[in-house]
């Protein structure tokens, strides 16, 4: 029986199957979308699942594209090794509206929970993001921020000020340089004069997953007991 066994395994790995001693890890992140209007949220999910799927556009009368949190998920295989082994990542991706997300829809979209939020802001329109942070936290608790990315987008704007990125947030907002400070997953600068979604999903991706990693892929649980 045991070399019947070996000699079907033969045949599927001739195939191009893998037998059940070879199939992959699988490591599936929940990742949220945060940001206000025209942030640049849905082109940062877009970057990171690696498509177009995402509406993006331009808001019409302050009406938001986004008007309906919506989910998109997209596999990566073999995209990291874990314990000397490939390993696939899924990422399902949460896209919200400016309107922050009640706990209970939230809940219902993550049951399992949140392993990393992407905070989305726009550098050449900062508004008073501070009520953002702390619906963030109303929603996971003070640990959040350990389990947070920071995303500016239209960073082409700095270079166009001849300002370095470590001056721009030095002279920021008491929040917004705090933030930058304290976020677990460090801070991007994403330049809109260039095919940015196509070119740094990558890197966005490895950024995210070296997070998780350091949180030890725990989810964080969305506090429905919050009357928001």
């Amino acid at each position: 029986m045991e070399d019947e066994h070996h000699l079907h395994e033969n045949v599927l790995r001739r195939l191009g199957f893998q037998t059940r001693d070879e199939q992959r890890d699988v490591l599936i992140l929940n990742v949220l979308m945060l940001g206000d209007r025209q942030s640049g949220r849905s082109s940062v999910g877009n970057a990171l699942i690696g498509g177009h799927e995402f509406h993006t556009g331009t808001a019409v009368s302050n009406v938001p594209i986004t008007k309906e949190p919506q989910v998109l998920s997209r596999t990566f295989p073999a995209y990291f090794r874990r314990q000397g082994a490939e390993s696939d990542l899924v990422l399902r991706v949460i896209d919200t509206p400016p309107i922050r997300p009640r706990p209970q829809s939230l809940q219902e979209l993550c049951p399992e929970g949140v392993h990393v939020l992407v905070v989305v802001v726009r550098l050449d329109r900062l508004n008073e993001n501070s009520q953002l942070l702390c619906h963030a936290e109303s929603l996971f608790g003070p640990d959040w921020r350990h389990h947070a990315m920071l995303v500016f987008t239209h960073a082409d704007h700095l270079e166009k000020a001849g300002l370095q990125p470590s001056v721009y947030l030095a002279q920021s907002s008491d929040w917004l340089s705090s933030l930058a400070e304290e976020a677990g997953g460090g801070v991007s600068f994403l330049d809109n004069s260039c095919d940015w979604p196509s070119i740094r999903g990558h890197p966005l991706r490895d950024q995210l997953l070296r997070l998780s990693a350091r949180n030890h892929h725990k989810p964080l649980r969305v506090r429905t007991d919050q009357s928001l």
